[in-house]
């Protein structure tokens, strides 16, 4: 059981439609059993308090976020969505900081963003590679994934466990820096454009083996480097 962790939470992506200052006072009224830190230049605040608690005003802020998102829909006619944005841009994000022992041993505890996460144990498993006295497992929700790692020998130590942890986190702010997501919208006939666009995307593959493909019912998710997106999003709509 956790009994209290601290997250940094991005609140960058609000800038443009609320003051972060008073966004971060209506955070506070709303989560009282919370304590938040100073809001940095950058747009980050980190909040400390109870896993619950924080998972609370995580899905308050993705609404938020996701109202934001539903201006940037395109209109029916539209086939795919541009710009091309960062993925910390789409939603919030969320990394914990800090650990807490329990009976058992050491636990601690990382969100991520889903398409990063998705993307990291696609194209860098080794992320997760550990060995016999440490476990991972994750629970996806939505647009946020959160990892658990924990001891599960009595040889293992507090230092393995932290150390995966911090691996795991550099790993993903390195991506969060340079990966791009556009989303393939299949337009009216979805069945035959479904087909059509999985079709060209397995075909475009070779030539870029570093993009991630997502299928959906609805569209289509690639996610890689900027210059990587560009090329495979013109290719598929010519």
């Amino acid at each position: 059981v956790f009994s209290s962790v601290t997250s940094v939470l991005n609140m960058s992506i609000f800038k443009d439609e609320f003051v972060l200052e008073d966004l971060i006072q209506e955070l506070k009224k709303k989560s009282t059993a919370l304590s938040f830190g100073p809001l940095q230049s950058n747009g980050h605040v980190s909040v400390q308090g109870s896993f619950p608690a924080i998972k609370l005003l995580r899905d308050f802020l993705l609404i938020k976020a996701k109202s934001l998102s539903e201006k940037d829909k395109p209109e029916e006619s539209e086939s795919y969505q541009r710009p091309k944005r960062r993925l910390q841009q789409h939603r919030l994000t969320t990394e914990t900081s800090n650990s807490v022992r329990d009976a058992d041993g050491e636990k601690q505890v990382v969100v991520l963003d889903t398409d990063t996460y998705r993307y990291m144990k696609c194209f860098f498993p080794r992320t997760f590679l550990v060995n016999d006295d440490v476990v991972i497992s994750d629970v996806t929700d939505g647009d946020v994934t959160t990892v658990y790692i924990e001891n599960a020998g009595s040889r293992s130590d507090a230092g393995q466990v932290l150390s995966v942890k911090e691996k795991i986190e550099d790993q993903s702010i390195k991506l969060h820096n340079t990966l791009r997501k556009e989303r393939i919208y299949f337009g009216k006939h979805t069945g035959d454009e479904k087909w059509r666009y999985t079709r060209v995307c397995a075909s475009l593959k070779p030539r870029y083996p570093y993009v991630l493909v997502i299928p959906y019912s609805t569209h289509i998710d690639v996610i890689g480097s900027s210059s990587e997106i560009f090329g495979f999003t013109k290719e598929v709509s010519s």
